[in-house]
């Protein structure tokens, strides 16, 4: 997912004055709204070290106004009852939980607040178990959540007597910010996504492969291949204005290889499209792996980092993570091999070409929480490198 916190911009009504939750269109006034029924779902995307992230969910709510607060007017909730505890790691390759189904007046809606439960003692409502960390819970920190909810801003319609499904895209891997004291704050990154308006990406790349769907450089959607290789992306909106997805593969460390890419995959509403078979998996050729880090200053910055990789003129997100707010500390593992390229067709497979001139070279992108950005070019070719911010 993208850096920004809240990837979509705020979007007018459909009708005017409809900052409520009257459903759009005419009528004398006497008769009731317009009934539609929506449901929630929640997904996720990978998870950077850990096995499990656990979160418990306890309401959602949606309003028709974007910039009503939590206590404001309009609001009609869906609960979560009983409040239900999700380990979003098993929400990857197309996976789902259903968190509610309500009915509520048709209309136009703009805001979504996702509400969770406050942590209380063990087991903890919400929780982290690092990889190799012996299994223990920690608990997670997150602020205001029990209270006013995380924010999304995601216009969405609820047509009369229909049912809407509506995807909370949860990528824990960019949300949860080590604070350097052996402690972890949810900083949500979720995206809402209509199920009618989105399709899916399929295909086989080595196992534990990180697989995105990017536009731009920008991730709309990860996961992590299985054991046996397989993965789905999905879902991701369909849109006719940023066309189609690339997919960018990355192998884990332990695989040594480098990094795959499939230019201009289509994404087709209610379909499925394949970039790769068991039989001829996207497999990148070996490669080394080199560390980048360093420090971000000052620590109120609470800066996210991203590894981009520039081949054919285009950048591509390789890898990404946080700065830890109690050191100002980050480190990134990458492949120091060319990336293999490819132009998707429909026969399969598609031929893969190295980029020489792309080996080891990355730009490290720091942002900062209020949006600052500032970028430096590495090269891990022969060995780690350093690269320090300061804003």
């Amino acid at each position: 997912m993208a850096n920004n916190r809240i990837p979509y911009g705020m979007l007018a009504l459909g009708c005017a004055g409809a900052l409520g939750l009257a459903a759009c269109g005419g009528g004398d006034g006497s008769s009731a709204p317009a009934q539609g029924t929506l449901q929630v779902s929640m997904t996720d995307a990978p998870a950077c070290g850990f096995d499990h992230v656990y979160v418990t969910v306890s309401k959602i709510r949606v309003n028709g106004n974007p910039n009503v607060d939590d206590s404001g007017s309009g609001w009609v909730d869906i609960p979560v009852t009983p409040a239900r505890r999700i380990d979003l790691l098993s929400l990857t390759n197309g996976a789902m939980a259903t968190l509610g189904k309500s009915a509520l007046p048709a209309g136009d809606y703009q805001q979504i607040r996702l509400v969770l439960q406050a942590n209380a003692g063990k087991p903890y409502a919400n929780a982290v178990v690092q990889t190799g960390g012996g299994g223990d819970e920690i608990a997670l920190t997150t602020p205001s959540a029990s209270q006013s909810g995380y924010k999304i801003i995601r216009p969405f319609t609820v047509a009369p007597d229909t049912l809407t499904d509506l995807v909370l895209d949860f990528d824990a891997c960019k949300s949860i910010v080590a604070r350097g004291n052996g402690g972890f704050n949810l900083k949500p990154v979720v995206t809402a996504i209509p199920i009618v308006v989105s399709g899916k990406v399929v295909g086989y790349a080595p196992a534990g492969s990180r697989v995105y769907a990017e536009r731009g450089g920008e991730v709309v959607k990860g996961t992590v291949a299985t054991s046996e290789g397989a993965f789905t992306l999905s879902p991701i909106e369909q849109s006719s204005t940023t066309g189609n997805v690339d997919v960018v593969v990355v192998p884990p460390a332990s695989a040594a290889r480098g990094v795959g890419i499939i230019r201009s995959v289509p994404v087709v509403a209610g379909a499925s499209t394949t970039v790769s078979t068991a039989t001829a998996p996207i497999a990148p050729p070996p490669s080394a792996f080199n560390t980048v880090s360093g420090t971000v200053t000052p620590l109120s910055a609470e800066a996210s980092l991203r590894a981009l990789q520039t081949t054919g003129g285009a950048k591509f997100e390789v890898a990404s993570t946080f700065a830890s707010m109690t050191t100002g500390a980050y480190g990134m593992n990458l492949p120091a091999a060319a990336p293999v390229v490819g132009t998707y067709q429909t026969t399969l497979p598609i031929p893969l070409v190295p980029d020489a001139t792309a080996a080891g070279r990355y730009a490290i992108e720091a942002t900062t929480s209020t949006g600052a950005v500032k970028s430096s070019s590495v090269d891990i070719g022969t060995g780690p490198a350093t690269r320090d911010f300061a804003f």
